[in-house]
């Protein structure tokens, strides 16, 4: 998948993932990787950013599988700001593929 794709979702895609449960970096890594490849290493900094700007707080939590894991979660500015970017993706995705139907004289009827 182009990376300019993917850098312009991944935001959306991890503030959904942690709307209904509290998320470890390694864990929302996994999950996108099951419907697109992306790397550990855009995760993290990402994380980061939400963090410093208010949309996520963090925790510590006790793992069974080595060290304690850092949890994060969505706080009502971020499930706002999610909201937001899920209305604005709409929206584009919507006028992209009218775009791509006119181009390919696909017939809507």
């Amino acid at each position: 998948m182009n990376v300019q794709f993917k850098k312009g979702v991944l935001e959306l895609c991890v503030l959904v993932l942690t709307a209904k449960q509290d998320r470890y970096g390694y864990e929302l890594v996994a999950s996108i990787s099951e419907k697109f490849h992306i790397s550990e290493g855009t995760v993290y900094p990402l994380l980061r950013r939400l963090t410093q700007e208010g949309f996520f707080t963090t925790y510590l939590a006790e793992s069974q599988e080595g060290p304690p894991r850092k949890y994060y979660q969505l706080t009502n500015r971020g499930r706002q700001y999610m909201n937001d970017l899920i209305l604005e993706w709409r929206i584009f995705n919507r006028g992209v593929n009218e775009i791509i139907e006119e181009g390919l004289g696909y017939d809507k009827a």
